[in-house]
């Protein structure tokens, strides 16, 4: 049994927090959102972005001191955009030995992968606590409910990633340990693009022009290919696309209702402007920052992505989602 606290009570936040208590942990969970704060505290339950299920025994609070002490291990559950002003915050409030996990999918700013980004911080500080990453296949209200669900958990030191499988691991949540951490995070990142762009087919479908599972298996296949090409040069082991953190995430991220990446996308393939879309979501959807991160990367590197840069000007209005769907189909 550990101490785990969890930083950001979204909805993966929340779904793996409860896994976690049916385990037998003790957890802790910590937000800034008064309305999810009053709802755990009064119900049990958060109705924001988990409703129906229950999170009793779980410690809430807003102050930061509050969730890291006395845990063993952190898990940051917190958005890609604000996930190093949390760390940065919490630093003064580390102690040694505690085991930092990275939920976030997506790049830094200064186009730094996260867990770089986080160990520079921790670096600057000077503490040395072990950080891990785990990505995968992970609708979080299935996940929740106790679907059988499976992730990958990588850090650089293998053994810091297989006692964090041995120790998160759960009866229905089964982590596979790896000691690729920068692949799991550029697919866990590049994934949401693809998603993005697969929920356009969604949309279009609804709108009664050209959008149907063929489409949608052809723009599928156009992402996995490009990212099985050009990750590789940004430093992921290519064996990492065909596991949990590559092809299992993008499949269920592309094609699962509960996906936010599919869903914004749909919402773009529909008419909807970004900023439109952007207003009807509750939950962040990665895969528009992620997407121009990449484009950057494009950029800088002189890299060929046609299939990031078809839904990058999807996102700036260049193109509407029946273009960028051919686009990507030509390639």
């Amino acid at each position: 049994m550990a101490h785990i606290g969890v930083l950001g009570l979204g909805n993966w936040g929340t779904a793996i927090a409860r896994l976690w208590l049916a385990d037998g942990h003790v957890v802790s969970g910590w937000t800034i959102e008064d309305e999810v704060y009053a709802s755990i505290m009064t119900t049990d339950v958060n109705e924001r972005y988990l409703p129906g299920r229950s999170l009793k025994g779980m410690d809430v609070t807003m102050r930061l001191d509050e969730a890291v002490n006395d845990v063993e291990i952190i898990v940051l559950a917190i958005p890609s955009a604000h996930i190093l002003g949390v760390v940065e915050d919490m630093l003064p409030f580390l102690r040694p030995g505690q085991v930092l996990v990275d939920l976030a999918k997506g790049l830094a700013p200064g186009k730094r992968l996260i867990s770089h980004a986080i160990g520079e911080l921790l670096h600057g500080a000077g503490l040395s606590n072990p950080l891990a990453v785990v990505t995968g296949p992970t609708i979080a209200p299935e996940a929740a409910d106790g679907v059988l669900t499976t992730a990958l958990v990588a850090s650089e030191d293998m053994s810091i990633a297989q006692r964090l499988a041995a120790t998160l691991s759960t009866p229905t949540f089964v982590l596979h340990a790896a000691s690729d951490p920068v692949g799991a995070e550029l697919w866990g990142a590049y994934k949401n693009v693809v998603a993005l762009a697969c929920g356009l087919v969604d949309g279009l479908k609804q709108t009664g022009t050209m959008g149907g599972d063929n489409l949608k298996a052809a723009i599928f296949a156009a992402g996995f290919r490009e990212g099985c090409l050009v990750l590789p040069a940004l430093g992921a082991s290519a064996e990492v696309a065909f596991g949990p953190a590559g092809l299992g995430d993008l499949y269920v991220t592309a094609t699962s209702p509960f996906g936010r990446n599919r869903t914004m996308g749909e919402k773009l393939g529909t008419g909807r402007s970004l900023e439109e879309a952007l207003e009807e979501m509750t939950m962040v959807a990665e895969g528009v920052r992620a997407a121009r991160m990449f484009k950057r990367r494009e950029e800088d590197m002189g890299l060929d992505l046609p299939f990031v840069s078809a839904v990058t000007e999807l996102l700036d209005g260049i193109i509407d989602a029946e273009e960028c769907c051919r686009r990507i189909v030509s390639l």
